[in-house]
């Protein structure tokens, strides 16, 4: 038999981030946020690049890098240009890149 969870221990998604990582505004919470808007960039290209049926290779020779760096990038495991970002979009996948400012 199967444990059933506590309800009485669910805590939302903000107060764990505030658990885990610090309140927002802590240095702490603020490398947790960057970290995972670079994951996001990341799965969001994977995604596209499946949607496209291009293989990393594929993709690579599109916008003149190596499947290695495509690889890297789809799996956080390496900062990316914006100008590079850029070019993966528009050269690669045929998109648009959009950005928001938010203060």
């Amino acid at each position: 038999m199967k444990n059933k969870p506590n309800i009485n221990n669910l805590v939302s998604w903000d107060e764990h981030l505030d658990k885990k990582y610090g309140k927002a505004g802590t240095a702490s919470r603020e490398k947790y946020e960057e970290e995972f808007e670079a994951f996001k960039i990341g799965i969001l290209i994977q995604e596209a690049r499946k949607q496209k049926n291009l293989t990393q290779e594929e993709l690579a020779l599109k916008v003149g890098t190596t499947k290695n760096y495509i690889s890297r990038i789809e799996n956080n495991a390496s900062d990316i240009r914006l100008s590079t970002l850029m070019r993966i979009i528009r050269e690669g996948l045929g998109g648009h890149l959009k950005l928001t400012l938010d203060l």
